[in-house]
């Protein structure tokens, strides 16, 4: 009998003790349920139209970014139109950041292996970010799926944002409501100017200053190759690959107000 009542004694203390820790780790969880989650959209296009002059995503518009949300403790996941490996462009090892970020073992993982749009859950980030890159030009406007997720992000009390190209994958964005996103919002994004500076304007398949203000956006500028920031109703939108620091410090600026 005692050796029974000792081990109902013991098995009782194990099981108060298995609760005692569980219940620990859900207060635990519930402090900190994990670290803020931002999508990043890569273009899958590798060829400036029919030149045969290759691109893909701005390595700059990428890095930049994330350094800034990664050192404040953000996690970034990366999507594209058609997943897995994203060509990349301006692959300057020079740029200590560019460097840092690709030989992170973990992001290097990451951005050769992005998800496909029906693979993420919306839910799931507090923000969304387009890295430019002319790439971007031909295959983000008028994909449904990503424009979607931009929504359901932004709906949900989110923050959406681009750089350079980037707002390419804008310009098609609708809400609930059928408004256009950028539609009476302050919009930055690679101007026409620079465009023909660069000598692509008869080259990508539109004007993406053009097509922003067709859409409604109340289109913002500086001079060629000079940092431009807008921020407005949690859009987050930048001109060039010198704005790109910005745009990331702008988006975590949006993100703490969320707190």
């Amino acid at each position: 009998m005692k050796q029974i009542s000792n081990g109902i004694i013991i098995k009782s203390l194990l099981l108060i003790l298995t609760i005692t820790i569980n219940m620990s780790d859900t207060n635990a969880q519930a402090k900190n349920p994990g670290k803020k989650k931002v999508l990043f959209v890569v273009t899958s296009h590798a060829q400036k139209g029919n030149t045969g002059e290759p691109t893909g995503y701005h390595l700059a518009e990428v890095s930049h970014p994330w350094q800034v949300l990664y050192d404040a403790g953000l996690e970034i996941d990366f999507v594209s139109p058609l997943g897995g490996k994203a060509p990349v462009d301006a692959f300057d090892m020079t740029d200590p950041v560019n460097k840092r970020f690709w030989e992170d073992s973990l992001y290097q993982s990451k951005i050769s292996h992005t998800f496909k749009p029906a693979e993420i859950n919306p839910s799931a980030y507090v923000a969304i970010y387009y890295a430019g890159g002319h790439g971007a030009m031909w295959d983000l406007a008028d994909n449904k799926e990503l424009a979607l997720l931009a929504q359901k992000i932004y709906e949900h009390n989110g923050i959406v944002s681009a750089v350079c190209h980037g707002p390419a994958g804008l310009v098609n964005v609708k809400l609930s409501n059928g408004k256009y996103l950028v539609d009476g919002k302050k919009i930055n994004a690679f101007t026409n100017e620079e465009e023909s500076e660069v000598k692509l304007d008869k080259i990508v398949p539109f004007l993406l200053q053009d097509q922003l203000k067709a859409r409604g956006a109340k289109f913002e500028r500086s001079g060629i190759w000079q940092a431009h920031v807008a921020v407005d109703q949690r859009v987050v939108t930048g001109q060039n690959p010198q704005s790109a620091t910005g745009v990331g410090e702008a988006v975590l600026a949006e993100i703490r107000k969320l707190q």
